[in-house]
């Protein structure tokens, strides 16, 4: 009763007929907006009083600095990312989560030459990101007893899956298990990830909303969550349905390996997007200052809050 009393009062009560969002993704359009694609076309929004465009970046790398500079409501980041971002001055906050679990994995061959983290011992390394990719991998090393000067770091440049099918390196890291892995297996190769929260790593969200963190409209941004948690909830309950709607929105959605990446993050997509847990950005934050990421610990609630608590 409580949640069918929440979706009339999302329905009855937005405080416009069309508040205008613009919401960066951090990536083309990909089984993980799977909340965001379907909140859209099941007019979920539209309930929420909310017109909400959804932009995919030329650049990777600026959505949370084009949030900074006010030039959209929302974009989509990551937990890692968020704490190297506002350590560096940048004027952005965590308001909701969209992938509640890591994505992130190092990812070899099966049958290839590394089978424990010791092995990447004068092995390449292909990345994407640099900085946080090499900062990710200065990690796992230290966990085998190595430095970046035992290994080759290689910028594939979003080439991923390709340049280890290919033997081009020997590991990447920044593969997202729910993807690559599966691209791989398609083309009839099989891959094999190391979870960093397994590695060394303590558990974060994969995938955040940011805002600009002194311009936070709270009501908007809890209506676009409450449309996205309620979109979140159709998946569950039907996501071989919901796969039809994401695939239907773009011809190059309805293949083999988005149907297979739309199973496996169906469990990671966060069933309360406003909800945070403060304990996780703490442990993460400590974490990086332990590993030499940022110079110092900053609190909790310069990283992340929740709009809806009062």
């Amino acid at each position: 009763m409580k949640r069918l009393l929440f979706a009339l009062l999302l329905v009855a009560g937005p405080a416009s007929a069309e508040d205008e969002m613009r919401v960066i993704l951090d990536w083309f359009v990909n089984p993980n907006h799977g909340p965001i694609i379907i909140a859209e076309e099941n007019g979920y929004f539209e309930d929420a009083g909310l017109a909400v465009e959804v932009i995919a970046p030329a650049d990777p790398s600026l959505p949370a600095k084009l949030v900074a500079a006010g030039e959209a409501d929302l974009a989509i980041s990551y937990q890692q990312q968020i704490h190297l971002d506002v350590h560096e001055g940048l004027p952005i906050i965590r308001v909701g989560t969209l992938i509640a679990t890591p994505l992130n994995c190092l990812l070899v061959l099966a049958d290839g030459p590394v089978q424990s983290l010791s092995d990447l011992k004068g092995r390449s390394i292909g990345f994407s990101v640099a900085g946080v990719d090499e900062a990710i991998i200065k990690v796992l090393l230290d966990q085998a007893g190595l430095t970046l000067d035992d290994v080759e770091m290689v910028n594939v440049n979003w080439s991923l899956a390709p340049s280890l099918m290919s033997r081009q390196v020997d590991a990447v890291i920044g593969a997202a298990r729910n993807f690559q892995p599966n691209q791989m297996s398609i083309d009839g190769i099989e891959g094999r990830c190391f979870y960093l929260e397994e590695e060394g790593f303590p558990a974060y969200d994969e995938l955040i909303y940011v805002a600009k963190s002194d311009a936070i409209d709270k009501d908007k941004i809890s209506r676009f969550l409450g449309a996205t948690e309620r979109a979140t909830q159709f998946i569950i309950n039907n996501p071989d349905r919901a796969f039809e709607i994401f695939a239907q929105t773009s011809p190059e959605l309805d293949d083999e390996l988005n149907k297979r990446a739309w199973a496996d993050t169906l469990a990671r997509f966060a069933a309360r997007p406003a909800a945070v847990d403060m304990g996780r950005y703490a442990a993460y934050e400590k974490f990086m200052a332990d590993a030499g990421l940022v110079e110092n610990v900053r609190p909790a609630s310069d990283f992340a809050i929740d709009v809806t608590a009062e």
